[in-house]
C-alpha cells in the first residue's frame, strides 16, 4: 500500500478503523476533519462516505467503528460533533442520530461484543460523558451515575461483556469502571497524577486475569492485572509524549505483542512491554491515529493516520 493522502492536505485524522472483512473486501475507513472516507483497496484509495446524505455543510467524523458481526450485518458506525451515524450497507448509505442539545463532541465509539443479541453501542463525549444505545444506535442517552469526571477521552469494553457488562473509560482524571453494561460507573484507584488517559486496550483473557492497560497524555503507560484495582507503571517505557493509541495482538499475552502511537513515532514490544523498539519515525508528521487490520505479527502491515490529511503504510 502506497504513501496515500485524502481529500485535504490540510485534514486531521482522527481515528482509522478497518474492517473485520478487510483482507477480503480491503474496506477501511479514516474520521477525518473534513468527513468520513471510505476505502475498497485497503487505503490506496479514499472517496467520501457520506455522499448519500447530500450534505450542505461540511461534517467531521471524529470516531468510527464495526459491529463485531460486521460481514454478516454490514453495520458500521461513525461519531461526529452532535450525532452518531449509522449504516447498514458497508458504510454507502447512512442514518444519523441527532444527540441531545447542546451537541456533544463524540470522541470514541465501542460495540458490544454480544452486538447482535444485545444491540448496545456506546459512544465517549468531551464535556457529557458516555452515551448508551440500547437499539442499535437507533437512540442515544446518557449513562453517567457516578462518573465523576465528564471528558471522556477513551472508551474499552471487556470481551467478555455479554458475562460481566465490564466498561471502562479513560478520562481527564483517571479510569471509571462500569460492571453493570455502562449504567452506573465508580473510580479505580489509578493515580490522579498520572491522569489525563487518552488510552485504553483490554487484554482478550480479561475475565480470567488478563491486562488492562491505559496509555496517558505525559506519564507512560500504566498496566492492571487486577480488573482496574491496582495500577503499576510501565517501567521500561521512558518517554513523556502523549501515548495516542494502544493496540494489543489479538493472542495477548499469550502473543505478548503490543504496539504504540505517539504524535511522532510507532513503537513495538514483542515481549508484553519489557522492552521495546522503534518501528518508524515519521520526521515532520503529526501521528493521531492508527489500525492493524492483519493482527500484529512481525512484518505485519499497518495504517497510520497524521494531522496532515493523509493513511500511510508502515510495518511492524
Amino acid at each position: 500500500m502506497a504513501d496515500n493522502e485524502l481529500v485535504e492536505s490540510t485534514d486531521l485524522v482522527y481515528a482509522l478503523a478497518t474492517a473485520p472483512t478487510f483482507e477480503i473486501d480491503g474496506l477501511c475507513f479514516a474520521a477525518c476533519q473534513s468527513g468520513l472516507k471510505r476505502s475498497t483497496d485497503g487505503g490506496k484509495s479514499w472517496h467520501t462516505a457520506y455522499a448519500s446524505l447530500n450534505l450542505q455543510a461540511r461534517l467531521s467524523a471524529t470516531s468510527v467503528a464495526f459491529s463485531p458481526h460486521f460481514g454478516a450485518d454490514r453495520t458500521v458506525f461513525a461519531g461526529a460533533p452532535g450525532g452518531v451515524l449509522r449504516s447498514h450497507d458497508g458504510g454507502q448509505r447512512w442514518i444519523v442520530a441527532t444527540l441531545s442539545s447542546p451537541s456533544p463532541f463524540v470522541t470514541s465509539l465501542v460495540v458490544s461484543p454480544n452486538y447482535s443479541q444485545d444491540g448496545l453501542v456506546f459512544a465517549g463525549t468531551m464535556e457529557d460523558g458516555v452515551l448508551r444505545s440500547w437499539d442499535r444506535g437507533c437512540s442515544w442517552a446518557a449513562w453517567n451515575f457516578g462518573l465523576l469526571d465528564l471528558n471522556v477521552f477513551a472508551l474499552a469494553i471487556s470481551p467478555t461483556f455479554h458475562s460481566d457488562e465490564v466498561l471502562f473509560a479513560g478520562v481527564e482524571s483517571g479510569i471509571f469502571r462500569s460492571t453493570n453494561g455502562g449504567r452506573a460507573w465508580q473510580e479505580t484507584s489509578f493515580p490522579m497524577e498520572a491522569a489525563p488517559v487518552l488510552s485504553l486496550a483490554v487484554a482478550q483473557d480479561y475475565s480470567s486475569g488478563g491486562a488492562i492497560l491505559a496509555g496517558t497524555e505525559r506519564h507512560g503507560i500504566w498496566r492492571s492485572i487486577d480488573a482496574g484495582e491496582s495500577w503499576q507503571a510501565v517501567a521500561s517505557w521512558r518517554g513523556r509524549t502523549a501515548i495516542n493509541a494502544l493496540l494489543l495482538s489479538p493472542g495477548f499475552p499469550q502473543a505478548p505483542v503490543l504496539a504504540v502511537l505517539t504524535a511522532t513515532d510507532i513503537f513495538c514490544s514483542d515481549d508484553a512491554g519489557e522492552s521495546w523498539k522503534q518501528v518508524t519515525s515519521l520526521q515532520g508528521q503529526m501521528l493521531t491515529a492508527v489500525a492493524v487490520p492483519q493482527g500484529m505479527a512481525p512484518g505485519a502491515s499497518i495504517l497510520v493516520g497524521t494531522g496532515n490529511g493523509q493513511v500511510i503504510c508502515v510495518q511492524l
